[in-house]
């Protein structure tokens, strides 16, 4: 296992326990003394997490646009995944960096926004199994800022063609893993395969915040 994943388990056991002390409270009052153990502020645990997730949930509903929404997925395919487990940085920083380029290169396109769109985007590095899956979710506006500053609403409801979004983002993650020492490492099948790419229509996007959040 990984040096933080090793962390963050005992980070978990040891949260509001004696392991990790505490505060000792009393009122001068009714002399009632009350003991409190200390969080280990660890962002994996459940305990210390909850209550930032509801203000980063907060902060990004105040951020919302009174327009429909859509929920874009990146996802690495299963070659990628052994290598993507033990080099987490740079493997992470490239799916961001990467798909988010994609959306936005596609985003130019007249055909579709022809504008600037805005992203917010969240990590996942698990499966609802809780099998190792990394991917990434996006939540867009249907629309973008032209270049005249004017907002321009995406037509037909229909934000991007997967098929064409999918080729751009592997080529994209392709280059930036060229200078990579691992690159030799990759099967070159995974170059010529489908990678999936889901988008799909959320509303008014608070929903999805709402599962994003955790």
């Amino acid at each position: 296992m990984l040096p933080s994943h090793l962390q963050a388990m005992r980070d978990v056991e040891c949260c509001r326990t004696v392991a990790l002390g505490g505060h000792v409270y009393s009122c001068p009052e009714c002399e009632e003394v009350q003991y409190q153990y200390h969080s280990c502020r660890n962002r994996h645990c459940p305990k210390c997490q909850g209550r930032k997730g509801e203000e980063w949930l907060e902060k990004q509903q105040d951020n919302l646009l009174p327009v429909p929404y859509f929920l874009l997925t990146f996802t690495l395919p299963d070659e990628l995944r052994i290598l993507a487990r033990s080099q987490q940085r740079l493997f992470y920083s490239t799916l961001f960096r990467t798909s988010a380029a994609a959306a936005k290169r596609l985003a130019l396109d007249p055909k579709y926004v022809g504008g600037q769109i805005g992203m917010v985007g969240v990590l996942h590095t698990w499966g609802r199994d809780l099998t190792f899956h990394p991917h990434v979710h996006y939540l867009v506006p249907a629309g973008g800022i032209g270049e005249d500053g004017e907002w321009l609403p995406v037509r037909n409801n229909f934000l991007f063609p997967v098929k064409a979004l999918s080729k751009i983002f592997r080529a994209k993650f392709r280059d930036a893993l060229q200078e990579e020492d691992c690159f030799e490492d990759i099967p070159s099948q995974v170059w010529k395969k489908d990678w999936v790419v889901h988008c799909q229509q959320v509303g008014r996007g608070l929903g999805a915040l709402k599962y994003l959040a955790p």
